[in-house]
């Protein structure tokens, strides 16, 4: 069983991301201490549009899916409304994370100033 998650990137990250042949996350930079994906395309789409774009352009939402036992390691952080949901996975899980990933990560929103 996965679940579905979000995450919303710039092209910099997406074109990161498709070097992995669309299988993984790029490591998080030295001051970036969490990667944190989201769990509904709302969100995704208004950290895309709302801080994405006006910092660097453009954004994309991307959509995977990973499996749902791994997970049950992270708690759900609401840091905010009802929609503002995601997990914390620290920069030193990520690659863990990313063998976790089931199939491809597919952009399904993009945006561009």
């Amino acid at each position: 069983m996965t679940t579905t998650l979000f995450r919303p990137v710039s092209k910099k990250e997406l074109d990161l991301i498709a070097q992995s042949n669309w299988t993984k996350f790029p490591p998080r930079l030295p001051e970036q201490p969490i990667f944190y994906p989201v769990t509904n395309i709302e969100y995704a789409r208004q950290i895309t549009v709302q801080w994405n774009v006006p910092a660097y352009g453009n954004g994309y939402v991307t959509q995977f899916e990973v499996n749902s036992d791994y997970l049950k390691k992270y708690a759900i952080e609401n840091v905010g409304g009802p929609i503002h949901n995601e997990l914390w996975v620290p920069a030193e899980e990520l690659e863990e994370f990313n063998n976790h990933i089931v199939g491809l990560i597919e952009v399904v929103e993009s945006y561009e100033k």
